[in-house]
């Protein structure tokens, strides 16, 4: 059954970030997605497992008004969405909070401590490609970021961005449309530095729709030999589905048979066919 979704709240405030909890009362979502538009009013975009109920909006700007969609994502629908306003906290109570009493310290010694070197983004690749998602890889040559952004635009031509943590390295990018040419941009976020751009271009994978029948080889007319009864067909049904194979089980409630067929046309509408033995119940098409 379709799954709902129901409460969004907001759960902590820091100067720069907001975490945003919601519960799904019925059903589960394979994925959520949050919304929200940046300081620049440039719409953004954070991908959420399905299984979390949880998620932390990073690099905001204090003291700031922000409105955050949830979405539930189920299949090929997107459900929601959900909506809270939060407004972040400002940068002098969050350093004055726990200090209501100005106490004087001896100064320290200066220490000369060299200041962090600007990081330096290396390659974007796409590393694994289905006909709804990417997968994208990228390396950092130098340096650290807090976080990375991930920008594209969508099937129609609205642009979307995706915020990654700083530690990773990979993303995958869902919600895609099939045998479709996408170009990604990834920033690197440093400080209040927006640093580097490389890009890349994939096209998503082609959705292959197999109408499958399975047929029977007729058996050799049999002379003066009474002939076995008639076997039957139970039900065919798609067990397991990859990019590009699909494995078809089927079940024979009576008798036996010779051989089976199975019968489909491929990505260009040309016929094609598998033949499988008698006694298998089970074929891949690929």
């Amino acid at each position: 059954s379709q799954p709902h979704l129901g409460d969004l709240t907001i759960s902590h405030v820091t100067p720069t970030s907001v975490q945003l909890q919601w519960t799904v009362p019925e059903g589960t979502f394979d994925s959520f997605t949050v919304q929200y538009k940046d300081e620049q009013g440039q719409p953004q975009m954070v991908p959420v497992h399905g299984e979390s109920r949880t998620v932390t909006v990073p690099n905001l700007v204090p003291s700031r008004r922000y409105k955050f969609n949830l979405y539930g994502v189920w299949g090929r629908k997107r459900l929601g969405p959900l909506s809270t306003d939060a407004v972040t906290a400002g940068q002098d109570r969050a350093q004055h909070a726990h200090h209501p009493l100005l106490s004087i310290a001896a100064p320290a010694p200066p220490v000369e401590e060299e200041p962090p070197s600007r990081p330096r983004l290396g390659d974007l690749t796409a590393s694994h490609v289905t006909p709804t998602s990417i997968q994208l890889d990228w390396t950092v040559l130098e340096g650290t970021f807090d976080s990375f952004t991930v920008q594209y635009k969508d099937a129609q031509g609205q642009p979307q961005a995706m915020a990654v943590d700083g530690g990773s390295r990979t993303v995958t990018v869902p919600n895609l449309v099939p045998s479709r040419r996408y170009k990604f941009n990834l920033y690197g976020v440093w400080g209040r530095k927006r640093i580097g751009l490389v890009s890349t271009e994939a096209v998503t994978g082609q959705m292959i729709l197999l109408h499958c029948v399975l047929s029977i080889a007729t058996p050799a007319p049999l002379e003066e030999v009474e002939s076995p009864s008639q076997p039957h067909l139970g039900e065919l049904r798609v067990s397991h589905v990859t990019p590009n194979s699909i494995q078809l089980d089927w079940t024979i409630p009576e008798g036996t048979f010779d051989s089976f067929m199975v019968q489909y046309k491929d990505a260009q509408g040309q016929p094609q066919v598998v033949p499988v033995d008698g006694e298998s119940r089970t074929v891949t098409v690929s």
